[in-house]
């Protein structure tokens, strides 16, 4: 897969596997690649961070996003596939559709009881909120113009969300106008 200059968006709600599949995503062979974890920017916030799913955190979400299409915006431009994996909502999208480079939008969308049960596993500092999850994987289940973006996870394993994922990329299909 040679997509070098583009921008990969790995979406979805938390424990939709968007860390796997960017990572494993980026390790293929083929053009040179760097993975983006949007969470990091978020973590990089020591005082004055508001979590990310409260309605008062707009606007740190926003510099966050555009900080993200920035980072992911350099690595294209020197002909990487920058594969960006985060809870990136449509509204979000504008941020990275100014960089006039070649953005990919995909949302993996596993079933609720996958997502919960992934988070709820986790330990350190990973969102483990069962309701938080429920809120975050509901905000993906009406995309309206960007439904056609949303590759159904359910059931799949890291291989198979990995060849889906990598077959979307190839189809073109989910590259944003």
């Amino acid at each position: 897969m040679d997509l070098a200059g583009h921008i990969a968006i790995i979406s979805g709600s938390p424990g939709s596997g968007k860390t796997t599949v960017a990572e494993a995503l980026a390790h293929l062979p083929g053009s040179a690649k760097a993975h983006i974890h949007s969470d990091d920017f978020w973590g990089n916030i020591k005082h004055g961070h508001i979590p990310p799913w409260l309605p008062e955190s707009d606007a740190q979400n926003r510099m966050v996003m555009q900080i993200a299409a920035d980072v992911s915006g350099h690595y294209a431009r020197h002909d990487y596939l920058a594969v960006l994996d985060g809870v990136v909502r449509p509204f979000w999208l504008p941020a990275f559709l100014a960089l006039d480079l070649p953005v990919h939008y995909l949302v993996l969308r596993p079933s609720l009881e996958e997502a919960v049960a992934r988070c709820t596993s986790r330990g350190g500092d990973s969102l483990t909120d069962a309701a938080v999850v429920t809120d975050l994987h509901g905000q993906f289940a009406d995309l309206g113009d960007y439904q056609r973006h949303v590759i159904d996870t359910i059931g799949l394993d890291r291989a198979g969300t990995l060849s889906r994922v990598i077959s979307a990329l190839e189809s073109g299909a989910y590259r944003l106008e």
